[in-house]
């Protein structure tokens, strides 16, 4: 959770706001990569992209 404090702190600072849309997505699309890997949805996943 630190990390996140740190993440967050610097966007306030640095005023980089628009940088959170796509970190927000970048984890997103690592999480469904992660979590349907290993599933028989997996195929139709990877065509999408």
């Amino acid at each position: 959770m630190d990390f996140l404090k740190d993440l967050w702190g610097f966007l306030k600072v640095r005023k980089k706001f628009w940088l959170l849309p796509i970190i927000l997505t970048l984890l997103l699309f690592g999480a469904l990569i992660v979590f349907t890997s290993g599933s028989a949805v997996a195929p139709f996943i990877y065509t999408l992209f």
